[in-house]
């Protein structure tokens, strides 16, 4: 009897341990189930969160090809706009509102003596070529009102460049400093020159009372005076510009006058007081 009483004891403890592990068992499954609806919706948040991650990577990619071709497209405008610089013959120096120096042309480097790492000092820093000229007190004076300054300069090698200096203006029509740019007019100046001194000497040529004439080393008219004209009776276009020999119908065309003018051009020696005697087909007999 005691036996069975110890069984029933043994079998309620075991009842109860049994139903202890059913319940933690249950809670066990619960805690799963949740974990598991906690991990799918996880998952569910990693995939909408890879979805999201693979549009952002998307527009990213998008985003870098657009900046690649803009990269690519400021290359090729820097490498336009250098080109077009030096093509152009124009010397130019773009500095900031401290006038320090931010690029410069190669053909500014004739007129100030730069280099490469004279990108970043400041203007006065660097020596000029040019004559008695300060363009630096210009510079200044386009900062303070903005109105462009516009000169003639030269250099110490008798180049003339025509010298402007203008206020930088970016994008937004702010002022960032000023550009300064040279302009070669040596040829021009050199051309005016020839015509002034060539209209003066034709003014002189116009005042000598006797007939007169100037040839080039052609023999053919340069000038010739008034009294030229009027004693032989020609005009300035039919003779200007012409060979000696072949004005007035040839009546230039003299041998002695040829073998003449000839020995002074190969000899580089002057005559005067040589006489000519000879039959002009408009004017008769003259002795000269």
């Amino acid at each position: 009897m005691h036996h069975i009483e110890e069984l029933e004891r043994e079998l309620a403890y075991t009842k109860e341990n049994l139903q202890a592990t059913i319940e933690e068992q249950y809670a066990s499954n619960e805690e799963l189930k949740c974990t598991n609806e906690e991990m799918q919706s996880t998952n569910e948040e990693l995939e909408t969160s890879k979805e999201e991650l693979q549009s952002i990577n998307e527009e990213l990619i998008t985003v870098n090809s657009e900046l690649q071709a803009k990269i690519v497209q400021l290359a090729d405008m820097q490498n336009d706009m250098k080109n077009l610089l030096d093509n152009i013959h124009v010397g130019t120096i773009f500095l900031d509102q401290n006038l320090i120096i931010r690029r410069f042309t190669r053909d500014a480097t004739q007129i100030y003596r730069l280099v490469a790492s004279d990108v970043g000092r400041a203007l006065s820093d660097i020596k000029p070529e040019l004559e008695g000229e300060d363009l630096l007190d210009d510079a200044h004076t386009v900062l303070d009102n903005l109105v462009p300054i516009e000169r003639e300069v030269k250099t110490g090698n008798g180049n003339c460049y025509l010298a402007r200096v203008q206020p930088y203006r970016t994008l937004e029509n702010m002022i960032d400093g000023v550009v300064l740019t040279f302009t070669n007019i040596t040829e021009r100046t050199q051309a005016i020159a020839a015509q002034e001194a060539r209209l003066l000497a034709e003014v002189i040529v116009d005042t000598v009372r006797e007939p007169l004439i100037v040839l080039n080393d052609e023999l053919k008219v340069i000038t010739a005076s008034r009294s030229f004209y009027q004693h032989f009776k020609v005009t300035a276009e039919e003779t200007v510009g012409r060979p000696l020999y072949e004005l007035g119908k040839g009546q230039w065309n003299i041998l002695a006058l040829r073998e003449l003018l000839e020995t002074v051009l190969s000899h580089k020696q002057a005559f005067e007081n040589y006489p000519i005697d000879y039959h002009f087909p408009t004017m008769g007999h003259r002795k000269l």
